[in-house]
């Protein structure tokens, strides 16, 4: 069963000081069937005059040619933000609840403030919490949804999952503050929900995935994929001194 601790690290919602025993974990298999993601290679399209100038065997005069690259480059289509049922279960009252995993969607800070604060996770300032969520490259989300029949068009949502990465954008993401509502844990969500964000870092070319783990869910994410330093490489973290 998980615990509260399924985290990685919880950064938006504790000090520094309680990632010291921290490890950085790197996944050494991504099976998720996208190993074979091909990157597509931009190239700036060249004068025309300058391979008219090749095709002949020489440059007219020794001038020096100016290659000049486009003044943006043609960005690729990125998916669109998924949402996917993982768990739809009929209650005894007839109630239909349905667990969603997103891949995007704006996530309200006091509905992140009260999940943290059932997990125990200390409060931080909701300025900086907005922030980190709006500078995270992907915040990937689960939600319950209740639908009553006899409240039809009145459906209950409750944010019971979370986790967020951020990115260069092109080749590295870390994965930050996974966390489960306590009275969801223990029925694989939290791996779900790792597995789906991987996935559509995945779908996004990105191939070189990290996160942070307290000690007592090593092997947690190990059961993910990911292997603690791998070939010695080390996280090492700086901290300011006063």
């Amino acid at each position: 069963m998980l615990t509260n601790a399924v985290v990685a690290p919880p950064s938006l919602c504790s000090g520094h000081n309680s990632q010291l025993s921290n490890q950085l974990l790197f996944p050494y298999k991504l099976n998720y069937g996208l190993e074979g993601a091909r990157r597509k290679q931009k190239v700036s399209p060249l004068k025309a005059g300058f391979w008219d100038s090749i095709r002949s065997g020489f440059l007219k005069n020794n001038a020096t040619q100016v290659i000049e690259p486009p003044s943006t480059l043609p960005e690729e289509e990125e998916p669109l933000p998924q949402e996917i049922v993982l768990v739809e279960r009929t209650q005894p009252d007839g109630t239909l609840e349905q667990v969603i995993f997103s891949s995007g969607g704006d996530v309200d800070v006091y509905d992140l403030q009260a999940l943290c604060d059932k997990v125990g996770w200390p409060r931080r300032p909701l300025s900086k919490v907005a922030a980190a969520l709006k500078n995270s490259y992907m915040v990937a989300t689960l939600h319950s949804i209740r639908k009553s029949p006899e409240r039809e068009g009145n459906d209950q949502k409750e944010l019971i999952g979370m986790a967020r990465a951020t990115s260069d954008h092109a080749f590295n993401a870390t994965i930050w503050d996974v966390l489960v509502d306590p009275g969801y844990q223990g029925q694989g969500l939290g791996k779900a929900l790792v597995e789906q964000l991987i996935r559509a870092l995945l779908q996004r070319d990105i191939g070189n995935i990290t996160l942070f783990a307290d000690s007592q869910v090593v092997d947690f994410y190990r059961n993910l994929g990911f292997e603690p330093d791998p070939e010695g490489i080390k996280g090492m973290f700086w901290y300011p001194r006063y």
